[in-house]
């Protein structure tokens, strides 16, 4: 049975939450139709390119756990970007 939240949960508190304690009424599960139509979209072609930032920006995108800090930092930026857009 899933249930509301009397508040956002951090990313800690939700994966320690059983399975059955989730909710999941705001993403609905993707069935066969939706697997069947399903591609793969790779990124487009990235440009290397040479870039100066702080030493403790730097520092920290580096020890972060996830994917590489490079690939983080292109993820920030292209927040930025998007947010930014026309609207």
């Amino acid at each position: 049975m899933t249930q509301r939240y009397k508040r956002e949960l951090s990313l800690e508190e939700l994966a320690a939450l059983p399975d059955e304690q989730i909710d999941l009424s705001d993403s609905p599960e993707l069935g066969a139709a939706f697997w069947k139509k399903a591609r793969l979209v790779m990124p487009k072609g990235k440009e290397k390119v040479s870039i100066r930032l702080d030493k403790d920006i730097l520092e920290w995108f580096r020890a972060q756990k996830d994917k590489g800090y490079q690939s983080r930092i292109n993820a920030v930026l292209r927040a930025y970007v998007e947010a930014h857009k026309a609207g």
